[in-house]
C-alpha cells in the first residue's frame, strides 16, 4: 500500500526522494512538484507519533508441523492503537513478536 502521493497531480508511482537534513525532499516525476516529508513513522490509524520499534518474527514452516523463526524485521507499533499487541510483546521479551498469521504449508525443497 502506497500512502505517498503528489499533492499537485495525485501521482503515486513516479516519485523520488532525497535526504535533506531531518527531512526528505520528494519530487514528482509527472508534474515536477517538490515538497518536504518528515521521515518519522506515524500511526496509520490515529496519525500519532508515539510509536515503538518492535522486532516481528519472520516464520517459515519446515518439514512436518515445525515452525522456524528465520529472521526478524522491525515494525513500528502505536502505543495507543496497538496497546494489546505491545503488552503481549513486552510479556514475552526478549522473544520477537510472532506474526498474527502463521504459515500453513512448507517451503519447496
Amino acid at each position: 500500500m502506497n500512502d505517498l502521493q503528489c499533492g499537485a497531480c495525485g501521482e503515486t508511482d513516479d516519485l523520488a526522494g532525497l535526504a535533506a537534513g531531518d527531512a526528505i525532499v520528494i519530487t514528482c516525476g509527472a508534474c515536477g512538484a517538490s515538497w518536504e516529508r518528515d521521515p518519522s513513522p506515524r500511526c496509520r490509524s490515529c496519525g500519532g507519533a508515539d510509536l515503538q520499534p518492535i522486532p516481528l518474527a519472520i516464520v517459515e514452516k519446515g518439514r512436518g508441523t515445525q515452525l522456524s523463526v528465520v529472521g526478524t524485521r522491525t515494525v513500528h507499533l502505536c502505543s495507543v492503537c496497538d496497546a494489546e499487541t505491545l503488552e503481549r510483546y513486552h510479556a514475552n521479551r526478549p522473544n520477537p513478536l510472532m506474526p498474527s498469521e502463521l504459515p500453513t504449508t512448507g517451503r519447496d525443497r
